[in-house]
């Protein structure tokens, strides 16, 4: 997974470099086979890089799927929020911004479907060692669509009787089943064919009789 806030310097961009490597390896893995049965050496192997560099960038297997997690929600999170901020300075409305996020939702999930695959996997899980970051930093990327609803519930663009935490969290879980539902089973169908459908969707649920 590509990061976009990669630190300054020549010494920073290596290691970060190579936690790029470690994420993308351990992501590929963890997807094929699961979480218990890849190991470290194999995650080093797919990376191309010691044993030793993992450790070094993570305490342990665990706190690199963590950190990993943790990394792609970010990602995920920058992603909603510049889309609402482009929206909003197009001179877009709240729903306007909520469609653009549904769209960079799908772009993220196109880009990384295994990523994707893993994240909702774990959301289901319990007894994690990083069950309480996994749900940090879903809490992040959802309260990104809670703040849009809440500025178009004020301004009067969006009904007033909508229960914004848990159509926030709808929206979020809206876009990421009905993409991986998309990359399963209707892989023929385009990026654009899929938003429209959730974009209609919106419409309909979060407009109302606005």
């Amino acid at each position: 997974m590509e990061s976009s806030n990669a630190p300054g310097g020549t010494g920073g961009g290596r290691r970060e470099a190579t936690r790029q490597k470690l994420y993308e390896a351990a992501v590929t893995l963890i997807a094929e086979q699961g979480f218990s049965a890849t190991t470290v050496d194999e995650i080093a192997e797919r990376a191309g890089v010691a044993k030793g560099t993992v450790y070094y960038n993570f305490a342990s297997k665990s706190v690199l799927f963590e950190e990993l997690l943790r990394h792609g929600v970010g990602l995920l999170t920058a992603s909603l929020r510049e889309a609402a901020d482009r929206s909003a300075e197009g001179g877009g409305s709240r729903v306007d911004a909520l469609d653009a996020m549904i769209r960079a939702g799908l772009v993220f999930i196109d880009r990384y479907p295994s990523f994707t695959q893993l994240y909702v996997a774990e959301l289901w899980r319990t007894n994690r060692a990083w069950q309480s970051t996994l749900m940090v930093v879903r809490q992040e990327a959802v309260a990104v669509v809670e703040k849009v609803l809440r500025e178009g519930v004020e301004a009067d663009e969006l009904s007033d009787e909508i229960d914004i935490g848990l159509t926030a969290s709808a929206l979020v879980g809206m876009v990421l089943v009905a993409a991986l539902d998309w990359k399963a089973f209707q892989p023929e169908r385009s990026l654009d064919d899929v938003h429209s459908a959730l974009s209609r969707l919106l419409q309909g649920r979060v407009s109302g009789n606005r």
